[in-house]
């Protein structure tokens, strides 16, 4: 499925594009005497943000969005993500640029697979797909990767995310999934 909106054709972002709620999130997130996992609900905002030129040549078809992650068992935010996913056409190179209020930026490239699923990785000092963290984060709790995968079934938003982190002393893959239906 493909849309156009203001003459830009939105390709494998198409999909993105609503509004977004899921309420079967679980976190699986690190603390310093063992894991802790977290049922979460969430909302996701995805717009279409048009046609961008890169040096008059490269085009990149841009969404940008906004996620709100809550904790069930106390309502309150602990994830907020802003950011944009973008996809150029004439390559079919798949990116996610996002930052989160924690003092950590990422860009993150990849490719959408042969059955539509939205795949990018970033690593800690790769020369093109990378993480950018404050010094805090880096001395305290460093990422040092970072994968995502979207499928879409039906009207549903599926997501896996692993972080890879070295946090009390040790590396931790923090993971995150959840199902969301579009509410739009």
């Amino acid at each position: 499925m493909s849309v156009q909106i203001d003459d830009v054709d939105y390709g494998p972002l198409t999909p993105l594009l609503g509004r977004w709620h899921g309420d079967r999130g679980m976190d699986r997130a690190p603390e310093p005497d063992g894991i802790e996992q977290n049922e979460y609900y969430e909302t996701l905002l995805v717009e279409a943000a048009g046609l961008t030129t890169n040096a008059e040549e490269q085009e990149l078809v841009a969404v940008r969005y906004h996620q709100l992650v809550s904790r069930k068992s106390n309502d309150k935010v602990f994830h907020n993500e802003t950011g944009y996913w973008m996809w150029e056409p004439a390559t079919g190179l798949l990116m996610q640029s996002y930052s989160i209020p924690r003092g950590i930026s990422v860009l993150a490239g990849g490719e959408v697979t042969e059955n539509g699923n939205l795949q990018v990785r970033a690593e800690l000092d790769h020369p093109h797909w990378g993480i950018v963290q404050s010094p805090f984060m880096a001395q305290k709790a460093k990422v040092l990767a970072f994968d995502r995968t979207l499928s879409f079934e039906g009207e549903e938003l599926v997501y896996e995310q692993n972080t890879l982190l070295d946090i009390y002393g040790a590396q931790f893959d923090h993971r995150d999934n959840n199902r969301l239906q579009r509410s739009n």
